[in-house]
């Protein structure tokens, strides 16, 4: 047996990367995004590499770099020391055993197994998940909660720069009277030159939600992710079959049996499927299967990731059929330092898939040592 692929190492490193600007939800903002980033080291001397990462915080789904750091370096790494970086399955099952729960830290382990095994065999990630379906996604871009003339602004420069051609704002901050009629707004800027979507981070109820989305149907909003709490699915499928515009489930996904809950009951007409919030590759495309066979499409999602989030994300996007509702992969647009040695390739609005084994993508030594926190 080839010991080559054996873990003789697990470390983590947080770092803190600055913005180009602030980014705001609708219950939290930042002006920088902290990332942990995770190294599974072989006893054959290659190093895999994951990311976790959560947008501003535990707000969204509990975890943060900090919980997803102890978790790691005291639960997890235990259990793969010392054994095989191609046995993905059982690792992850192992961990399980050990951790329940903490899907984000969970990722950041399972992308970087994935990452050192391809790179031990000299082959892409997404040829370990079935082969590349695709070779890039469109990419759309995401807007905060400031005042219209705000973000139309930023809007259309990303049009003029032709780098984006749909926008997504996100919503749920303001009075909802106030915040519809901001959008509504910008949706009649860009109308006939771009899509709009909005995001409510799961923060109106089912009442204000069935009050006030039909008027962005009516001003040309062509979808509308999760505007009910997550544990709130069939309120979801309730708004989805009243409105004539797709709904998107995002806070409401994290896990196969939330796809087949969402499915069976016509919740959501796209899956909103992040790699962090799903707990990895293998899980995503298990959600994006469960999707294609009932008809709904996958949207690659993001937590705002650095390149190595963006790049596992990417692979999975490019290799789950079902993914066809493009993606919002523009975490490394968003920031202010290019954390990669070679930067992604962002062209004619699509992110594309890097060359190399692995994830194709290597961290600025320099650029971590800069940001990492002590």
């Amino acid at each position: 047996m080839n010991d080559d692929l054996r873990i003789d190492r697990v470390e983590t490193v947080v770092v803190d990367v600055p913005l180009r600007r602030p980014h705001r939800f609708a219950r939290a903002a930042m002006d920088a995004q902290p990332v942990l980033y995770v190294f599974v080291r072989t006893s054959g001397g290659v190093t895999g590499t994951g990311e976790g990462v959560v947008p501003a915080g535990p707000w969204w789904g509990g975890e943060s770099v900090e919980t997803m750091q102890v978790i790691v370096e005291r639960y997890v790494a235990p259990v793969l020391l010392g054994r095989r970086v191609d046995e993905v399955g059982p690792l992850m099952r192992d961990v399980t055993d050990v951790v329940a729960a903490n899907l984000f830290a969970k990722a950041a382990v399972e992308v970087a197994l994935h990452d050192a095994w391809a790179r031990a065999l000299g082959v892409p990630v997404h040829a370990l998940l079935g082969g590349a379906v695709r070779t890039s996604v469109p990419v759309t871009w995401a807007l905060g909660t400031e005042p219209a003339p705000v973000v139309v602004e930023e809007a259309l420069a990303k049009l003029d720069a032709g780098l984006h051609g749909t926008f997504k704002l996100k919503m749920g901050a303001l009075d909802p009277a106030v915040d519809v009629a901001r959008v509504e707004a910008v949706a009649d800027k860009l109308a006939g030159v771009a899509g709009v979507r909005v995001d409510l981070n799961a923060r109106w109820d089912r009442l204000t939600a069935l009050t006030h989305l039909p008027r962005l149907a009516e001003a040309g909003v062509e979808m509308v992710e999760q505007p009910v709490p997550g544990n709130e699915i069939e309120a979801l499928a309730e708004i989805n079959a009243r409105l004539p515009i797709p709904v998107m489930a995002d806070e409401s996904l994290r896990t196969p049996t939330d796809a087949l809950r969402l499915a069976r009951l016509g919740a959501a007409d796209v899956f909103a499927v992040k790699t962090t919030k799903c707990g990895g590759l293998r899980a995503s495309l298990e959600i994006a299967a469960v999707g294609a066979a009932a008809g709904v499409p996958t949207h690659g999602a993001t937590s705002i990731e650095s390149p190595v989030g963006t790049a596992a994300s990417l692979h999975f996007a490019c290799a789950a059929p079902g993914a066809t509702w493009g993606s919002e992969l523009f975490g490394p647009l968003l920031m202010a330092e290019e954390m990669a040695v070679e930067p992604l390739r962002y062209a004619d609005g699509h992110l594309h898939l890097p060359a190399g084994p692995g994830l194709g993508v290597e961290l600025d030594p320099d650029k971590v040592r800069a940001f990492r926190r002590d």
